[in-house]
């Protein structure tokens, strides 16, 4: 059947999503319209086709375990010099994504794999574009704030061409009452703030 390459990931929900896509793609970042604005939890990874229905029973049940939690998004961060990425940093909600993400890799299970550096939740709003272009986005989202309820993600392909395609949403179990959804404000407050000087 051959192989397919999969992530798993927290989609960043809208408005934020397209507002961070739109804002990657003006970087310059020719990958931007391929890749839905996001939180990584399992990075691409390459599997063979025939284990797919292992793979979605796996994270069914993860997310059946899981609770709807806050996820805040704000300023920038950097992982240069070692790697030509610029992102939106994770300030409330990342001890969430390391404890999802370290269940859906879990050595018994089907997505174990190892990761090239240490797990750190962000969002990626520039990659492999120049140092100036890069220090734009830096000081661009500099005073960026999100922020929302998050319940659930998401199961992603990497076509032929590159784009990743949701396959399937996983909704995590039930919470208290009245929780709104994921992609819902947690008030009127919440949104997307840019401020510039």
């Amino acid at each position: 059947m051959g192989t397919v390459t999969l992530g798993v990931s927290i989609a960043v929900p809208e408005p934020y999503g397209s507002r961070l896509q739109e804002l990657r793609a003006g970087f310059g970042d020719a990958a931007a319209h391929g890749i839905p604005t996001h939180v990584t939890l399992v990075p691409p990874t390459e599997v063979d086709a025939d284990r797919l229905p292992a793979i979605r029973a796996h994270l069914a049940e993860v997310a059946a375990g899981f609770r709807a939690f806050a996820m805040r998004l704000e300023g920038t961060g950097t992982f240069r010099p070692l790697s030509p990425v610029v992102f939106v940093k994770v300030v409330e909600g990342d001890s969430g994504c390391t404890r999802l993400q370290g269940r859906l890799r879990d050595p018994q299970g089907p997505l174990d794999r190892e990761l090239a550096f240490p797990y750190h939740p962000h969002v990626t709003v520039a990659h492999g574009i120049s140092e100036e272009a890069m220090d734009v986005a830096f000081d661009t989202l500099a005073d960026y704030s999100a922020q929302w309820l998050c319940g659930g993600f998401a199961l992603y392909e990497q076509g032929s061409d590159g784009v990743w395609r949701k396959l399937r949403e996983y909704p995590f179990g039930p919470g208290p009452a009245g929780f709104p959804a994921q992609g819902s404000p947690t008030n009127e407050a919440a949104g997307t703030v840019i401020r510039r000087s």
